[in-house]
């Protein structure tokens, strides 16, 4: 573990690199270690920088996975577990076909060729792997580690399109009344804030203002990966949930859901948030009977409750905590009004013309 907390210390990073040991203390925050330790690494990872800060020259090359590495430390630093976790899934892929390889050696042609190995999967998956590959190298190209980005001309594949399922609202009753009482209050916390998971993992019960009643939560979902909260008005049955479990909380602990879990890094079992809850989905899915669905549908599930019910676009947005009003648009599955209005004014200008075309033959 690089990064770790020492009692009435503070944070600090510590790691070796090529038998040398490299360290930092003491900071206040694991966001400010994690981000020193990353711009340390850059610094040792980055030979570029030192020959142009010496000699005025830039030597652009390093092997893909020195890149990886770099890319990783800095996802790390600046982005949420989630984030982090699916690069690094994808990266121990990339690794094992060009790992050695300088950049600078690695084609188009080569990366077409895995990028077709990846359609047979499907588009949608191919089309990830050129938007995170094209990503990685334009990463190392902004920090002058590289001069050329092979993934630039490698098209993406058209994809067909379709309406995403949205559970209804009896099906999202179901699913959290087949869960065990924690689980129920986990899930009823995402449907009543629209939070997203990774949202709700992070929750502490400083976020938590039980007498003005409402909740703050925090997402890295913002150009630069920085930390944005939202304030969320408390439902009353949010209000009674969160209640309960600050009156039964454990004082050693600070977020409002967390589980114990075999840590390998400590060796031991640990208590602590949630990284992931995907797989629970799936299984309380099948216990209630219903079609399967994640926790984002119950995000998508209340906008569109609010916008069958005239809730200003606006006010959705900043809910949900998008930036942009095209992003809550996709969210929004119901018609409103105005569609309907403009197809009915359709259908008065078809029947008023099948009328008089009547009228007319008689």
């Amino acid at each position: 573990m690089s990064v770790y907390f020492v009692e009435k210390k503070g944070w600090r990073y510590d790691f070796t690199r090529k038998g040398q040991r490299y360290t930092d203390q003491w900071m206040k925050t694991k966001t400010e270690a994690n981000r020193a330790e990353a711009k340390r690494k850059e610094e040792i990872l980055n030979p570029n920088l030192l020959k142009e800060q010496t000699t005025g020259e830039t030597q652009t090359d390093i092997t893909f996975l020195e890149l990886v590495n770099f890319r990783l430390d800095h996802v790390k630093a600046y982005n949420s577990n989630i984030h982090y976790a699916e690069h690094v899934f994808k990266a121990r892929k990339w690794v094992a076909l060009w790992g050695q390889q300088n950049c600078n050696d690695i084609s188009s042609s080569m990366l077409q060729k895995f990028i077709f190995q990846r359609r047979k999967v499907s588009a949608f998956t191919a089309n990830k792997e050129i938007m995170m590959l094209k990503s990685l190298f334009n990463f190392g190209i902004k920090k002058k580690l590289i001069d050329v980005n092979p993934v630039t001309g490698i098209e993406f594949f058209s994809v067909e399109k379709k309406t995403k399922y949205l559970p209804s609202l009896e099906a999202i009753n179901k699913v959290i009344e087949s869960a065990d009482p924690d689980v129920q209050d986990y899930l009823i916390t995402i449907q009543d804030t629209m939070g997203r998971m990774s949202e709700i993992n992070r929750l502490t019960w400083d976020d938590v203002d039980l007498a003005r009643r409402f909740v703050t939560l925090y997402t890295r979902k913002k150009k630069g990966g920085h930390l944005t909260p939202r304030k969320i008005s408390m439902t009353q049955r949010l209000s009674d949930i969160l209640s309960r479990r600050f009156e039964k909380r454990d004082l050693s602990i600070q977020h409002v859901f967390c589980h114990k879990y075999w840590s390998m890094k400590e060796g031991n079992f640990v208590t602590g948030p949630f990284i992931d809850r995907k797989r629970i989905m799936k299984t309380l899915c099948k216990k209630a009977g219903v079609k399967y669905f994640r926790f984002h549908a119950l995000r998508h599930s209340g906008a569109s409750i609010m916008d069958g019910n005239n809730v200003p676009i606006g006010s959705i947005q900043r809910i949900l905590g998008h930036e942009n009003r095209s992003t809550t648009e996709i969210y929004l599955h119901s018609i409103g009004e105005a569609e309907r209005s403009a197809i009915a004014v359709l259908e008065k200008v078809q029947q008023k013309s099948h009328t008089d075309s009547h009228t007319e033959t008689k």
